[in-house]
């Protein structure tokens, strides 16, 4: 596909964006309908997308899909187009396969599918599709082992290669795929939905080429980057010039207690950012490292949160540098291990926002939860079937300058859900004995955080557990004198009684019998603004519903109550030190 200088009018322009947009969604509908695994299935851990011709950018998604793996999929894509450049024997019909994380992947776990779209004999646009399969070998089963210090302890890195070959699928690497997971049914009904996903996206796009001609589609291509383009030049030279830095930290990697740094210096001159990561951490031994190609990713989630009217399209990060060192833990090589990628960036996304938020503190916004509570129960059924139950959890998150921030959510990287209790039930050997929101978890503020949530799941058959987390040592933060969220907090039931991790918020290789039960707790939001200034009666209902403790409430926020839980007027005066009229 070629840069055309077809005119097209803003009527037809607004119709190809809704019909392409729509194109997307429906693949997506048609994996989360097909899919095997509830991590897709209910979960939506997937994406679709079309991408341009000769260079990968992201011409258009949809509107649920992965925002994380969108950003990422440029690269994955260039990847199979620098094979194609190497190799040639490109064919319509063509689809790739691959995982690799280091070359535009996120974590061993994202298959991603690309696709050659082909009109009159020329190359067109790419189509790609990736969804998180649960299992792809490795120590640990679902893949999120928490000690892994190479890439090899984490599972099997697939680089690019062609699954389909002008139409003819490859059954032997369909073999080896099998025989290196622990559930080879559930991976290949999510490969299936994926192939399907992709045969219907050629027929929509194909349907609208057919109806609009490819010169005016490729102008909507362009007409769609050249807009994202602008829009994000005009929102950033709205933004003072300056240097804004901004710093958080991550638990540990696994291996060792030591914190690691994820450091911004962010420089808006004009209608131009940068984005400076080089004071963070060198790459460490375990799995908290991420590839290039991810950090750039969740700097493009992390900026289209905070510019909605932005079109997520390639050309928003045109007026953006990036500065992120092969030197840091933000841009490792193989065989770095990355499994824990979903922590990382979660903290990534949160100093980008730090940072605006002080070039802009009218956008100034609390820490989320920031951990995905990356799960994993695995175990043997009573007719010796083999089982893995992965799954990510929620948490509050962080208040801002409009409202308190939402109990239960999910995090900033994706519009994913999370799994809901009864299809975990029904899939695996489980029972959730507790899914409740967890009081006192929230960061206090004129605007509190949201709450987090108490998880406890009790084994039907002897299993193995496994969690990659975060912020166990290093609270979500709260901003404009609002005060931190509760710690993420994991235990587990043992013939020795109550057991933690000695990392926090990390561990493996934890054995329970049938019939004992891990508890996940997880942090709240950080709170926005002076706590005293919170309306009294809203801290009174938050008692009375149960999502503060009195002594929380007279301490942080100087409200009193009396003892039928009204507002206690006179004592909550002295406590804020203002007069009761």
């Amino acid at each position: 596909m070629t840069t055309r200088n077809t005119a097209i009018d803003p009527v037809t322009l607004a119709v190809l964006k809704g019909r392409l947009e729509q194109i997307a969604d429906e693949m997506d509908a048609t994996l989360y309908r097909s899919a095997f695994n509830p991590i897709i299935a209910e979960a939506r851990d997937a994406c679709h997308g079309l991408y341009h011709a000769e260079t990968g950018a992201t011409l258009v998604q949809g509107t649920n899909g992965l925002p994380i793996f969108v950003g990422a999929m440029a690269f994955a894509v260039k990847a199979v187009i620098d094979k194609v450049a190497r190799e040639g024997d490109l064919h319509p019909d063509d689809i790739f396969l691959f995982n690799d994380p280091y070359d535009g992947g996120t974590h061993l776990n994202d298959f991603r599918l690309v696709r050659p779209i082909f009109r009159n004999g020329r190359l067109f646009c790419w189509m790609a599709s990736v969804g998180h399969w649960l299992d792809i070998g490795g120590n640990v089963p679902g893949n999120f082992n928490a000690r892994a210090t190479d890439s090899f302890q984490e599972g099997v890195r697939i680089p690019p290669v062609k699954l389909v070959k002008a139409g003819v699928m490859n059954h032997d690497l369909l073999a080896i795929l099998a025989a290196n997971s622990r559930v080879p049914v559930s991976n290949y009904g999510d490969l299936n939905g994926q192939l399907n996903a992709l045969d219907l996206g050629v027929r929509r796009l194909t349907e609208l080429l057919d109806e609009h001609g490819e010169e005016t589609v490729a102008a909507a291509f362009d007409a769609f980057t050249a807009r994202a383009d602008a829009l994000m030049r005009s929102a950033i030279g709205k933004l003072p010039d300056g240097v804004y830095s901004f710093e958080d930290y991550l638990d540990n990697d696994g291996i060792t207690a030591d914190r690691l740094l994820i450091a911004l210096d962010l420089t808006i001159a004009g209608d131009r950012m940068t984005l400076d990561f080089s004071r963070s951490s060198a790459p460490c031994a375990g799995p908290l490292n991420i590839a290039y190609s991810t950090a750039v990713a969740c700097c493009y989630v992390a900026l289209k949160h905070v510019f909605t009217d932005v079109p997520a399209n390639a050309g928003c990060l045109n007026p953006i540098t990036f500065v992120i060192p092969e030197s840091t833990l933000l841009a490792v090589k193989p065989p770095k291990p990355v499994g824990g990628y979903t922590e990382t960036i979660l903290r990534v996304i949160g100093v980008v926002f730090g940072a605006l938020a002080l070039a802009d503190p009218a956008r100034a916004t609390a820490a989320p939860f920031g951990t995905i509570n990356a799960l994993s129960l695995a175990g043997y059924r009573k007719d010796g079937s083999r089982w893995v139950m992965f799954s990510f959890f929620g948490g509050g998150l962080g208040g801002n300058p409009e409202t308190d921030g939402l109990n239960h959510a999910n995090n900033p990287i994706s519009t994913a859900t999370i799994p809901p209790v009864e299809i975990l039930e029904a899939a695996y050997p489980v029972m959730f004995t507790q899914w409740a929101l967890r009081p006192d978890s929230a960061g206090a503020g004129l605007h509190r955080g949201g709450l987090g949530a108490v998880y406890e799941i009790e084994a039907l058959t002897d299993a193995d557990v496994f969690l990659l987390g975060e912020r166990g040592v290093f609270a979500p933060f709260g901003v404009a004198g609002g005060t931190p969220a509760a710690l993420n907090r994991f235990t587990w039931q043992s013939d020795e009684g109550e057991k933690s991790p000695p990392l926090a918020s990390k561990v493996t290789d934890v054995k329970i019998r049938d019939g004992q039960r891990v508890r996940l707790e997880t942090p709240g939001g950080g709170g926005w603004g002076d706590p005293k200034r919170r309306d009294a009666e809203a801290v009174a209902r938050d008692v009375r519903l149960g999502y503060l403790g009195r002594e929380a409430a007279r301490t942080a926020y100087g409200v009193a109550l009396t003892d039928d839980g009204a507002l206690d007027i006179a004592a909550t005066a002295s406590l804020r030190e203002f007069p009761a009229a």
